[in-house]
């Protein structure tokens, strides 16, 4: 699973929000099914951020935001993600040295 939150964030606000999504990172990716995380930024508009967190599954990406401090630090910086798309995906390809591996859909055919 993966989880996609877009930021915009004013250039005055980018050091104290860096250190948030810092913080947010090293939560996220201490949890057990946690496989890593990035955080960048848009290289044509600095004002843009980007958190991803790879989850090996739907499960764990919900244990991982169980715990207090996650809750407390976490949550509050992922509700000011940018709300026009969605944030969690599934993964149904992945790749790695140029082979690529199908995974099986999350989703139910209901």
């Amino acid at each position: 699973m993966l989880l996609v939150c877009r930021f915009a964030v004013p250039s005055a606000e980018a050091p104290a929000f860096a250190a948030r999504a810092r913080h947010a990172l090293e939560l996220l990716t201490a949890a057990a099914g946690c496989r890593g995380g990035e955080l960048g930024r848009a290289v044509d508009d600095p004002e843009r951020w980007v958190l991803v967190v790879r989850f090996a599954s739907v499960d764990a990406y919900r244990r991982a935001l169980s715990p207090f401090p996650v809750r407390e630090h976490v949550v509050p910086l992922l509700s000011e993600a940018l709300t026009e798309e969605p944030a969690g995906f599934e993964t149904l390809f992945s790749g790695e040295g140029g082979a690529v591996h199908e995974h099986e859909s999350l989703l139910t055919g209901d």
